[in-house]
């Protein structure tokens, strides 16, 4: 007979603090709960916990932790937390909450943890602080990596020499297959991340790459020369990033090698730079375009934002004297005639919906190098059209409307005739401002919005207003 064994079952694991405090909600949003859990145990320096907690995070997680603590809890956080805190965290905040926690932090803290990051994170870290606050955390850090750092934030702001990072692998280009992954399975200190490797000669020229899949698929004794790609695209340490960022995605890139001005390579850009270049330019023109200025955050002060969009505001307040002083050129008009004033702003919001249509459509274009010389007067014809047909539509549909509302028949003729014109001008006048801006150098997204409103609201009352005084025979 069988005799029955019991079998000892090892322990259950014990539930992670994620499992006990869950951080978000079915929709992907931090819950209140979580964010007072962790608040409670900043308070009470409750340090296992917290480091529990940084140690299971995401550094995208973690920075979105971070932005929902109160302002002195944050700095609490990074202390208490210590070592386990992952710096690369911070690259994944606003800026100025960024900057706060620096700010607030040892230089002897932020230099410990800008060692644990990659070169490229260490230089956006950096970056948005000052040449005094930066010094004094350089300072604290070895000379070699000093001097690299320091070395990165010389280039100019937005150029993938500063993007890149310094971490690559290089090797000659008279080794073998083999040599190359011995080398690599041997060398501790690899990038986290790679895709392809390098061929440098002695003194680091650039020689070509050798993508892994072909490196991999190759014998051992296949000369490294063999596999060599010396026609893989790479980038200048000056070129801008947003360039860099359009030639990753013309040719389908992951990875692109930097090299300097004598073509020796000192990095290496991927495509997770890449995207968080892509999603800055959209953020900043997207920003643009309504005016803001390109480093407000959601963390700033009343009196920073306030700040920061006076200027623009006062620009748009002078335009709007300069639309409304076209009304006053017909104050004996509007006075016979009240229809003409309740009517009139129709005109030229319906112009200045038209206009902005087109103008996002050609900020787009050229911040893409979709629009250009070779194919601008069939664009510029297209939106015409566009203008023109819409307006036709927008004609019959308003002037009927006018005449159901003041029993005037000659008014809907009227007001018919200045959508079309208002609507045409709009469509020439959202393409040809941000084509002109584009030409003497000025950012389009910036400034087309006020002089393209300004063009709509002058011709929409021009017209309706000058056509009414023809047409009715007012004086």
């Amino acid at each position: 007979m069988a005799e029955n064994i019991d079998v000892a079952q090892p322990p259950a694991a014990e539930p992670s603090v994620l499992d006990r405090f869950p951080m978000r909600d079915e929709e992907g949003q931090i819950r209140h709960e979580f964010v007072e859990e962790i608040t409670r145990a900043i308070q009470a320096a409750d340090k296992p916990l917290l480091r529990e907690v940084v140690a299971e995070l995401h550094e995208a997680d973690l920075g979105d932790l971070i932005e929902a603590l109160e302002p002195e809890d944050r700095v609490n956080l990074v202390e208490l937390t210590g070592a386990d805190f992952h710096f690369s965290a911070l690259n994944e905040v606003d800026d100025a909450v960024r900057e706060e926690i620096l700010e607030e932090l040892e230089p002897e803290t932020v230099a410990e943890g800008v060692r644990e990051l990659e070169s490229d994170d260490a230089v956006e870290l950096l970056e948005g602080l000052d040449e005094e606050d930066q010094e004094e955390i350089l300072e604290k850090l070895p000379p070699s990596e000093r001097d690299a750092l320091e070395r990165r934030l010389l280039y100019p702001e937005n150029s993938a020499g500063r993007r890149m990072q310094s971490e690559f692998i290089a090797v000659p280009p008279d080794w073998t297959a083999g040599q190359a992954i011995d080398y690599m399975r041997d060398t501790p200190d690899l990038p986290a991340r790679f895709y392809e490797i390098y061929a440098v000669d002695a003194d680091k020229h650039w020689h070509g790459a050798v993508s892994l899949d072909a490196l991999l698929r190759a014998h051992r004794p296949v000369p490294l020369a063999e596999l060599v790609d010396e026609d893989r695209r790479r980038v200048s340490v000056l070129d801008d990033q947003e360039e860099v960022a359009r030639m990753f995605g013309k040719y389908n890139l992951v990875a692109a090698p930097v090299v300097d001005t004598t073509n020796r390579l000192v990095g290496v850009i991927t495509i997770d730079d890449v995207v968080d270049v892509i999603e800055e330019e959209a953020d900043e023109d997207l920003k643009a375009l309504g005016g803001v200025t390109s480093d407000e955050e959601l963390s700033d002060s009343v009196w920073t934002i306030a700040r920061g969009r006076f200027n623009w505001l006062l620009v748009n307040l002078a335009t709007a004297f300069l639309a409304s002083s076209v009304l006053g050129l017909f104050e004996g008009q509007l006075e016979k005639m009240v229809a003409l004033a309740v009517l009139a702003p129709i005109v030229a919001s319906q112009g200045g919906n038209a206009a902005t249509q087109t103008m996002t459509v050609a900020v787009r274009a050229l911040a893409t190098r979709e629009l250009g010389s070779n194919n601008a007067y069939r664009v510029v014809m297209r939106e015409a059209m566009v203008g023109l047909v819409n307006g036709l539509a927008f004609a019959v549909i308003t002037g009927i409307a006018a005449v159901a509302w003041f029993k005037i028949p000659g008014l809907g003729v009227v007001i018919g005739m200045a959508i079309v014109c208002n609507l045409v001008a709009g469509a020439l006048g959202g393409i040809l401002i941000p084509m002109v801006l584009e030409r003497v150098r000025a950012d389009p997204a910036v400034a087309s919005g006020t002089f393209v409103t300004t063009i709509t609201d002058v011709v929409g009352f021009f017209s309706f207003l000058g056509i009414a005084t023809l047409w009715f025979g007012l004086r």
